[in-house]
C-alpha cells in the first residue's frame, strides 16, 4: 500500500509512519511563525472559544505531552470532566511568559506522544489550532496538500473529539485547491482548509466558501 492509500484511512495503527511527520512539519512551522509575535498579539484571543492564542499554543503543547497513562490518570482526577482535564494539563505547560509558553511548545515538535486518539486526530487537532492561532494574528500559512486532504477525509467521517461528521451531514464538500471531495446535497466549495475548519465549527471560515449549501453550514457552526 502506498503513502497516499494510507492517508485515506482514517484513525488506524498503519497510519503512524504516514502521519507524524505531516504533524512534526506543521507544529514547526507554526513556531517558526510566532517566534516574532509581540506581547499584545499573544493575549489576542483565539478562534477556540475562550482561550488567547498563548493558551491554545499551551494546549497543543499539553496534547504532544501526554501519554494515554498520563491522559487516565488526569481524567480519573479531575473526575472524568474533560474540560477540567484540559484546564489543568493547559496550565501545566502555559509558563512564566509568552516566550516560556512558545520554548515549550518548540521542545515538543517532534514528540510522538499522545493521548489515546487516532494519529488523524492529532493532525487534525494541530492544523485547526494552528488557524485558531494564525487567523487572529494576521498570519497566513499554506498548508501541504496532503496534510489538510487527511484531516478533511477524517473529520467528514467522524464525530471523534469534534463535532464534524454531523456537521457537514446532507451536504457536498469539494475542495478548490485539492482531491478532497465528499457527501451529497448542496454544494459547499472552497479551499480545503477552510473546509475543515468550517467543518471544525469555525463559523468564519464560511466567510471563504462558495455554493448553496454554504448558509446551512454556517447555521450549524
Amino acid at each position: 500500500m502506498n503513502r497516499h492509500a494510507l492517508v485515506r484511512l482514517t484513525g488506524v495503527n498503519t497510519m503512524t509512519t504516514a502521519v507524524w511527520p505531516l504533524i512534526h512539519a506543521e507544529r514547526a512551522a507554526l513556531a517558526a511563525d510566532l517566534a516574532d509575535l509581540g506581547d499584545e498579539q499573544w493575549t489576542t484571543p483565539s478562534l477556540c472559544a475562550g482561550l488567547s492564542v498563548r493558551e491554545v499554543l499551551a494546549h497543543m503543547t499539553a496534547a504532544a505531552s501526554l501519554n494515554p497513562v498520563r491522559w487516565l490518570a488526569g481524567v480519573i482526577r479531575c473526575r472524568f470532566d474533560f474540560d477540567q482535564q484540559v484546564a489543568t494539563r493547559l496550565a501545566e505547560h502555559l509558563g512564566s511568559s509568552s516566550a516560556d509558553t512558545l520554548a515549550r511548545f518548540e521542545q515538543t515538535v517532534t514528540s510522538t506522544t499522545s493521548p489515546p486518539l487516532p494519529k488523524l486526530a492529532m493532525l487534525g487537532e494541530t492544523i485547526v489550532h494552528a488557524e485558531d492561532i494564525r487567523r487572529p494574528v494576521g498570519i497566513g500559512h499554506g498548508y501541504a496538500t496532503e496534510a489538510v486532504t487527511a484531516v478533511a477525509r477524517y473529520y467528514a467521517g467522524s464525530d471523534q473529539v469534534v463535532l464534524a461528521k454531523g456537521r457537514v451531514a446532507g451536504l457536498r464538500l469539494a475542495a478548490t485547491d485539492g482531491p478532497f471531495a465528499t457527501g451529497s446535497g448542496p454544494l459547499v466549495s472552497g479551499a480545503t482548509v477552510a473546509l475543515v475548519m468550517a467543518m471544525t465549527g469555525r463559523g468564519m471560515y464560511c466567510e471563504d466558501l462558495d455554493g448553496d449549501g454554504v448558509a446551512t453550514l454556517r447555521a450549524r457552526c
